[in-house]
């Protein structure tokens, strides 16, 4: 049998870069392999520029504008032929960074080629652990990724669900709880709960802070001290460093603590879980005939029932969730460990969150796609709120408790007496008018409750709606 790892163009091991690649794309640019050795030579640049510009080391002259430009350029430039002669450079060094470090030194002779300038290379990687430079590039990447990509995505979804809320806001519907019928609400009002419950996970996501270090191989600025010992190390890594756009991490080992990552994975985490949530009732509610799929809807449902259009969106989104909660736990709960000063587990850990980024990604596609090819069916609603009379066994007794309360008589065991007219059995309308003519109420009361339906008594369900509609002004 002829091997498949052998086939040109190569195939993907893996479904986010094989079927799915279209809905994640965008991350490439952020958490790929080759985006990071992009953002690493980006901070190496960076840095390069930072000490050359503040005389950090003294003697050494400050680069041109021009020659500055030139090296932001090679990041903005970076691509498969870079990538391509780095990964050369790797298979010989054996070690990524330095790998990074030659490529960079290799294009600064380009831009300096002046003899008495060659000293300058000597600038690129100056006084750097390899964890002064992937902890800062990680730190750019996810905040990339998360800014740029995850969040817009994430609130595109929230905005069409608070919308969704907003438009079925007047659409009784009988609640179900432990899956038994209860207190009628309203179609907009339950979904405005899950969009004020993503909205609440999504201010979290939005103040997330990305911290990052660069003070030396176990976090005392030693060399730096040794190689300038009259220079502020402290200031200049902070100034550095909040340059970039990040929190500075003022006490470190080698690495940076990565406690940052574990909140920002567990608040996307909580976030993936209440769109879970989401996912399951939705399907709940098309299983019940709550709404139907008929928007956008070319597809096969069933390959041998034709009648059949498959909840899909929301199950595929399931499942992707539940792949990135996998990676996210463990990427929260792994990253922050590291034996004494430094060990690699972090390194092959911190490669999987592209993956786990990407399987919320595309979650949140088919949750969106699911959403979008959704009608409401309130006749459906309708239908059940009509064969389910008992659930106003809530508001008679509690009327009667509140007239019991006031002195009236007659209103003695209010909640036994409700009970033993619903428990058990299905009534309609006539019995419960019935029941309600005979308990001798004041009659501006009996009337209110006489004239009460399933489909009416929703409470203040429809304003509530206006909460989630606060939250997106």
């Amino acid at each position: 049998m002829q091997s498949l790892a052998d086939a040109t163009p190569q195939i993907a091991l893996g479904a986010l870069d094989g079927r799915y690649r279209p809905a994640v794309a965008p991350l490439i640019d952020h958490l790929s392999e080759p985006a990071l050795n992009r953002m690493r030579v980006h901070v190496e640049v960076e840095w390069l520029i930072h000490l050359t510009t503040h005389q950090v080391v003294p003697g050494v002259r400050a680069l041109t504008g021009d020659e500055q430009a030139a090296l932001r350029q090679v990041v903005e430039d970076f691509g498969p032929e870079d990538i391509a002669e780095m990964a050369a450079t790797e298979k010989v060094t054996q070690h990524d960074v330095k790998a990074v470090e030659y490529f960079l030194k290799q294009r600064l002779s380009r831009i300096v080629p002046d003899a008495q300038d060659s000293g300058l290379a000597e600038l690129i990687h100056f006084c750097c652990t390899s964890e002064d430079i992937n902890n800062l590039s990680y730190a750019l990447m996810v905040q990339g990724a998360v800014t740029r990509v995850w969040l817009p995505r994430a609130e595109e979804l929230v905005a069409a669900l608070a919308a969704m809320a907003d438009e079925l806001r007047e659409v009784p519907l009988l609640a179900h709880t432990h899956g038994q019928p209860a207190t009628p609400t309203t179609m907009g009002k339950e979904l405005a709960v899950l969009a004020h419950r993503l909205q609440r996970q999504l201010r979290r996501i939005r103040g997330a802070e990305y911290l990052g270090k660069l003070n030396g191989a176990t976090g005392t600025y030693g060399a730096h001290l040794a190689a300038v010992p009259e220079a502020d190390w402290p200031q200049i890594s902070h100034a550095f460093v909040t340059h970039l756009g990040l929190t500075w991490n003022p006490l470190t080992t080698q690495i940076e603590s990565h406690d940052w990552q574990a909140e920002v994975y567990a608040d996307i985490a909580r976030f993936n879980r209440v769109l879970h949530n989401l996912c399951t009732d939705m399907w709940s509610y098309i299983s019940m005939g709550y709404f139907a799929q008929v928007r956008g809807q070319g597809t096969v449902g069933s390959s041998t029932m034709p009648h059949k259009v498959n909840p899909i969106r929301f199950e595929n989104a399931e499942a992707n969730l539940e792949v990135s909660n996998a990676l996210l736990d463990v990427l929260a709960t792994t990253l922050v460990q590291s034996r004494l000063q430094r060990d690699l587990t972090d390194s092959s850990m911190q490669r999987n969150i592209g993956t786990a980024l990407g399987h919320s990604l595309l979650a949140l596609d088919n949750a969106s796609r699911g959403l979008a090819g959704l009608d409401a069916v309130p006749e459906a609603m309708a239908a059940d709120l009509d064969a389910n009379w008992e659930v106003l066994g809530e508001p008679i007794q509690s009327v009667m408790r509140a007239l019991g309360a006031q002195g009236v008589e007659g209103m003695d065991e209010p909640y036994e007496r409700l009970k033993e007219l619903t428990r058990g059995r299905r009534i309609g309308q006539p019995e419960l008018v019935d029941f309600v003519r005979g308990l001798g109420l004041p009659a501006e009361v009996e009337e209110r409750l006489a004239a009460m339906t399933p489909q009416t008594y929703i409470g203040l369900a429809p304003r509530l709606v206006d909460i989630v509609q606060q939250d997106n002004a």
